[in-house]
């Protein structure tokens, strides 16, 4: 074909294009949003249709509004995580009220924490004004990529007792080696652009494991699966990160 170049549409076309896959992409999330499958909220016990949110269907429970890192993290209570927490002091950064309702009857202690107002305890989690080794477990979900991680990592550790546990999740990708960052980015288009938040500051990669590892933490993960993902709505590979506190030397001796 001599090098020749296929041709392109012309702008009428594209236009055309355009709007035809924009109105089949709104018609086909409003299908599967009034005839989608029945799924489990392991959460409230609702079974029926999930809603969708932004272009994800069937991942947000109409009865409780757990999504699906929710969901995700009652399913490792459910699964032996609870006698984790069972009697322990836990510290729940950003709350949501549908955890703080299954995590607070199981902790001897629970207190809710955030540099906004609200909570029980207001606080930075780059800088946490608490003692050392004041708590056994800590929670943040969808926290870390707003702030500077390394410095909240190496915070948490400092408040952790020995063989404390952090419970955390975040945006990631397993297939990117490294997380995804640029002190560049500062505007909220670049931001929602390559993090899709306008407020985050990263997307990580695997290499979220060795950021936990390098505050001294341990690490264990508890991952979204087949059966688990299409019968309670989860996502895909999405993981719960279970980061231990090496225990005091001779404990459990």
């Amino acid at each position: 074909m001599d090098g020749a170049q296929p041709r392109g549409r012309s702008q009428a076309e594209i236009d055309e294009k355009l709007d035809l896959r924009a109105r089949l992409a709104v018609e086909h999330l409003a299908r599967l949003a009034a005839e989608g499958p029945e799924r489990d909220c392991c959460l409230c016990g609702y079974r029926g249709r999930f809603s969708p949110v932004r272009t994800k269907p069937g991942i947000w429970c109409p009865s409780c509004d757990s999504r699906p890192r929710h969901r995700l993290f009652k399913l490792w209570l459910d699964r032996g995580g609870a006698a984790e927490i069972e009697g322990r002091r836990v510290l729940h950064f950003a709350s949501e009220p549908i955890l703080t309702a299954v995590v607070q009857p199981l902790a001897a202690r629970y207190a809710t924490a955030d540099i906004l107002p609200g909570h029980d305890l207001h606080l930075d989690m780059e800088a946490i004004d608490q003692p050392d080794a004041s708590w056994d477990v800590a929670i943040a979900n969808h926290v870390l990529e707003h702030l500077d991680d390394r410095k909240a990592l190496a915070e948490l550790h400092r408040v952790l007792a020995p063989g404390g546990l952090f419970l955390v999740t975040v945006p990631l990708v397993e297939g990117w080696a490294e997380t995804l960052e640029n002190p560049a980015w500062t505007s909220p288009e670049d931001r929602r652009a390559y993090y899709t938040d306008p407020l985050h500051l990263r997307f990580y990669g695997r290499d979220f494991r060795d950021r936990l590892a390098q505050a001294g933490f341990a690490v264990e993960d508890f991952t979204a699966v087949e059966p688990d993902v299409f019968r309670f709505g989860l996502q895909r590979g999405e993981t719960l990160f279970v980061a231990r506190k090496a225990a005091a030397p001779g404990a459990g001796r």
